[in-house]
């Protein structure tokens, strides 16, 4: 008789805190980037904040204590998102820079004065 070997489906480990943690980490690398507004250097610089953001925004929401326990992070990613209409173009989000760079800011003071550790 031939044995078969037991396959042990592969688990998805639920989000915790260290998928908010590591999303904040790459927001806060970019804490001392700037650029020239309507250089090359910009498109990348907000480029890369934009991709942090809206990725701590994702982390926020796979929570387990779900995104309730993120209500004004979460806000204001969502009034950033309506800001840019779906257009994260380099133009656009030149144009919106003060809010995107604005955004990541008031996210960074708010983590940092959460009671969870994300540092």
């Amino acid at each position: 008789m031939r044995e078969t070997p037991s396959v042990t489906p592969a688990i998805e480990p639920s989000p915790g805190p260290e998928l908010v943690r590591d999303a904040f980490a790459g927001l806060q690398a970019t804490l001392n980037d700037s650029c020239t507004p309507g250089s090359g250097d910009c498109a990348y610089v907000l480029g890369r904040v934009h991709e942090e953001v809206m990725g701590l925004d994702a982390a926020m929401k796979a929570d387990p204590k779900g995104p309730g326990h993120f209500p004004e992070p979460i806000a204001w990613i969502g009034s950033l998102r309506t800001t840019l209409n779906g257009d994260v173009s380099a133009k656009n989000l030149d144009r919106h820079r003060t809010e995107l760079i604005g955004v990541r800011d008031r996210i960074n003071v708010w983590m940092q004065d959460h009671p969870d550790d994300y540092r």
